[in-house]
């Protein structure tokens, strides 16, 4: 096979399917990414030597294919890291984890993972657990209602749940779902839960449930997986993952560098700003230079595109495209995010596990903001994530994030506006102290998350009309307007590659990438 594939968008979708294309057939095969950036949501921010990783990003996967995948690309580092070292942390290493850390940084670190939920001005484990912690915290009466509320939904449960909100309430009772569920969903999202369609959760959530984490918890008394690749292990229940040592958006880089040296094209700051499309088949795309404002006009034999489908859509020529078609594209509604960036002298609050840190710093890569009195919505800290991404390992370097909407209050305010904002929240439920900020910056990002409201309920009719277009294949988090993880984007992309390279016509392979069959089976 030798075709002309043109690829919108280097993100993990788009540099996958261009590698996989590379390595698999002769095809001639050039990217066009808008923005500067290698990596899309799974860039790394580097700032005054501190790097940001944008959502925070576990490299772990179900898929065997995709974490043989990465290790291939960046092999598994022979020993642990700084951190690691220095606090005696033991670490069980793959049998192909023997690379010499000193030879090179393009590596991945194995690196344990924590996330808790902040609430009440506590902390709580995230999923829930039964320590006494979390019976002290949440309190006598509350704990009644969450065992009573969820005994209740066993005994006669929501049929055929049309929400959110029926999901989460199914699986936890009602209690758990107000105390720890309902906030945080719609500080993410901006409506409320009643409002989201129950895919959602079938696709995020999954399979947890409470007694999954109780059978997990009992297990890990008797049993710890220590592997990397913890099969038998709920997504949100993993307790390592794989993490290159500069952060996702190094990763990337060597796989961009891969695809070039096997002879692939990619073109940053080129925006594709048209489709052609002629009987039903892409013919070409118009590309724009945003540096230089010049156009290139490109045939093509296959388009690949991880480009937001709202954005594909008004693309194409008006007269292919049914006026209902475009309605539904243009009523696709996006949930957009704000990453303050803060280097810290130290943290007000301090280290309450069993789990050492260096500077006693909380062990969290992220932690849960289920506060109702403040709008951020989730915390990172870098230095948990690798030791690496900042620059003087005696500073702590956080991530303050928040869910909007573009042209909101938040997404409009002023950049000095908006920092000073965040660090008066962080303040205010007693994380950090104003004077030990050192510095600071802020980063917004567009078209975040794909929501499922707006005209979604309708998305199967542009499903429908997409399909139809034999040499258009749509993959990745935007490119299919689903809430997929970076792993799920990877396997649209391998998935598209395998129809161009065998001919097959049908697109059913690359939409039926995470979704949970048993939960749309119950539902019918």
């Amino acid at each position: 096979m030798n075709k002309k594939v043109v690829i919108i968008g280097a993100g993990p979708a788009g540099l996958t399917a261009a590698y996989e294309l590379l390595k698999n057939s002769n095809s001639e095969v050039i990217i066009f990414e808008m923005s500067p950036d290698i990596g899309g949501l799974s860039k790394t921010i580097v700032y005054k030597g501190n790097r940001i990783d944008i959502g925070g990003h576990r490299f772990f996967s179900k898929s065997e294919k995709v974490m043989d995948w990465w290790q291939a690309i960046m092999p598994v580092q022979g020993k642990p890291a700084r951190d690691d070292l220095e606090l005696g942390r033991k670490i069980t290493f793959p049998p192909t984890g023997n690379v010499d850390p000193e030879k090179t940084n393009r590596v991945m670190l194995i690196r344990e993972r924590l996330s808790r939920i902040f609430f009440l001005r506590s902390f709580f484990d995230y999923p829930i657990s039964l320590k006494w912690s979390t019976f002290k915290n949440l309190g006598f009466l509350r704990l009644i209602k969450i065992g009573w509320t969820y005994v209740l939904i066993k005994l006669q449960p929501i049929k055929n749940e049309k929400n959110l909100e029926e999901f989460l309430i199914n699986r936890f009772g009602k209690e758990l779902y107000n105390t720890f569920f309902k906030d945080y969903t719609e500080k993410v999202w901006g409506v409320p839960c009643s409002k989201i369609p129950a895919d959602w959760g079938a696709q995020r959530i999954k399979g947890l449930s409470i007694s999954k984490t109780l059978i997990h918890a009992i297990k890990n008394v008797f049993f710890k997986d220590n592997s990397i690749r913890q099969k038998n292990t709920e997504t949100s229940l993993i307790e390592q993952f794989l993490y290159p040592k500069l952060g996702p958006g190094q990763l990337w880089e060597e796989v961009a560098c891969k695809i070039e040296e096997m002879g692939g094209c990619i073109e940053r700051l080129h925006e594709v700003i048209k489709v052609d499309i002629s009987s039903g088949i892409v013919t070409g795309v118009h590309v724009k230079n945003t540096a230089t404002s010049e156009t290139l006009d490109l045939e093509c034999d296959c388009l690949i595109s991880t480009m937001p489908i709202k954005t594909l859509v008004n693309s194409m020529p008006s007269n292919e495209v049914p006026i209902e078609i475009n309605s539904i594209a243009s009523g696709l509604v996006y949930r957009d995010f704000i990453t303050v960036g803060l280097l810290l002298k130290r943290m007000q609050l301090t280290n309450d596990t069993k789990r050492k840190t260096i500077n006693d710093v909380v062990p969290d890569n992220w932690i849960y903001i289920q506060e109702r009195d403040v709008k951020i919505g989730r915390l990172q800290i870098f230095n948990n994530w690798s030791p690496y991404l900042v620059a003087n390992e005696d500073n702590v370097w956080i991530g303050l994030e928040y869910f909007c909407n573009e042209g909101d209050e938040l997404w409009e305010k002023e950049d000095s506006e908006f920092i000073s904002f965040a660090i008066n929240e962080l303040e205010k439920i007693n994380m950090i102290m104003k004077e030990d900020v050192l510095d600071s910056t802020i980063i917004r990002i567009p078209k975040t998350y794909p929501a499922y409201f707006g005209t979604y309920n309708r998305f199967a009719e542009l499903i429908e009309f997409t399909d139809k277009i034999e040499n258009l294949f749509l993959i990745g988090r935007n490119g299919m307007h689903r809430y997929n993880n970076a792993d799920h984007s990877m396997l649209t992309a391998m998935a598209a590659v395998k129809n161009i390279c065998s001919g097959i016509k049908t697109k059913h392979n690359i939409w039926d990438v995470n979704v949970e069959k048993e939960y749309n089976e119950t539902k019918q």
